[in-house]
């Protein structure tokens, strides 16, 4: 691929301006001088030397937004992939008079899973790199990536991370096992990686075997670690509440710039069994804009109904907050961990020309009772951080007091 001309890179930075003031969700632009600010970039952006420093650029300049599911690529360019894709959560910690990267959620058939690293461990070395905070490792797309480790007991080894290469080219091909359950004594443990697909029918249907199997009268649910995806947590926050209860709803910006009124959109409130049902949802949809509202399914009453624990990190994002936030709100469940990051925005992406595409957060989330998450997150009911010291001895601190607050209820 060919760095694109100063020609080209003038065309692409006003179709990028233009783009954004256009489709963001936010009519105001989320409080931003867009259009002074790009314009102060664009000397910086047209100078680029390389495809590299040009999509450098453009991702300084979409960080401006102060917005998250923003970035600049090309969609013909395999991109090197992080954390995301190895299906593993960084901690920064300090460690043998250093900063340091520690191995925080390791999500089980993941490509860090795989390589056999464990939380707790230390991440020393990519390829031939160091790896220090703030910098954050990059594997590339379909290769095998020497990793090397320093784990729990002090010993170093070097492993082989191999990231598996995207088919469409758009993201990378994330591999893991999306629902794990135990059960110890009447607690039930579930712990959920991912939301996958966009409407998520494999995914309820796992959610719905590990609540069969575990047939419990007090449930955790583990989202730590879990970056979102589709709108299959409908059957997670489904199983806190057996009536039909309002969840949220979504506001594009063609809906922000007029009226409108959260009880007159249309309803998502069931997923489907099978994928014939997805023909349903297509009739009822289509020819819609993103904005529309989340209710339960009404699956009637379960065993572990106000005993339930829902446990979220700094990395539980996008639907994993819209589950929080619902059990929170209704107090249907205790939140215990970390603070979630705040990411809760509808996303898509645009062609800005020359094969690259921009991609920004088209729709808005709120909560039924009117809560903006995106830059806030949800608070836990209690707090307990990721403690190093004592993952790395093989505890695992916010499990247990997960386990503590769970046997109280």
């Amino acid at each position: 691929m060919n760095s694109p001309t100063r020609e080209q890179a003038s065309s692409i930075f006003d179709k990028v301006v233009e783009t954004c003031e256009k489709k963001l969700y936010d009519p105001k632009l989320n409080g931003v001088d867009w259009r002074r600010i790009a314009e102060t970039r664009r000397e910086r952006i047209l100078a680029a030397a390389d495809e590299a420093e040009l999509e450098r650029e453009f991702n300084d300049l979409m960080r401006e937004l102060r917005v998250s599911h923003a970035g600049f690529y090309h969609e013909r360019r395999p991109r090197a992939a992080g954390k995301m894709a190895i299906s593993a959560t960084l901690f920064k910690a300090h460690d043998d008079g250093r900063d340091c990267w520690v191995f925080q959620d390791v999500h089980p058939g993941g490509a860090a899973f795989k390589a056999g690293i464990v939380p707790g461990d230390v991440l020393l070395r990519v390829g031939e790199s160091d790896i220090v905070p703030p910098e954050l490792p990059l594997f590339p797309l379909g290769e095998a990536t020497p990793v090397d480790i320093c784990r729990r007991d002090g010993s170093r080894e070097r492993l082989i991370v191999t990231v598996p290469k995207s088919k469409t080219k758009k993201r990378p091909l994330i591999e893991l096992q999306p629902v794990s359950f135990v059960k110890e004594g009447s607690v039930g443990w579930l712990k959920v990686c991912m939301f996958p697909g966009a409407i998520g029918i494999d995914v309820a249907r796992e959610i719905d075997r590990a609540i069969e199997s575990l047939n419990c009268e007090r449930l955790i649910i583990d989202l730590r670690g879990n970056t979102g995806g589709g709108i299959g947590c409908l059957r997670l926050m489904s199983y806190l509440t057996e009536a039909r209860v309002p969840v949220g709803y979504s506001v594009t910006r063609r809906r922000a710039e007029g009226t409108f009124s959260k009880e007159d959109l249309p309803v998502f409130d069931h997923i489907p069994s099978k994928k014939i049902g997805l023909l349903g949802l297509a009739l009822k949809f289509i020819g819609r804009d993103q904005s529309v509202a989340i209710a339960t399914e009404g699956l009637g009453k379960q065993r572990f109904h106000g005993k339930v624990v829902v446990l979220v990190n700094e990395h539980s994002a996008s639907s994993c907050e819209m589950v929080a936030a619902f059990a929170s709100e209704n107090r249907l469940a205790r939140i215990v961990g970390s603070p979630t990051p705040g990411r809760l925005l509808g996303g898509h992406s645009f062609r800005v020309g020359h094969g690259y595409r921009i991609a920004i957060p088209v729709a808005a989330y709120f909560t039924w009772n009117g809560t903006f998450l995106e830059g806030k997150g949800v608070a836990p009911d209690v707090e307990e951080p990721f403690c190093v010291t004592a993952i790395r001895s093989g505890t695992d601190a916010q499990l247990q007091r997960a386990m503590d607050v769970a046997k109280m209820l």
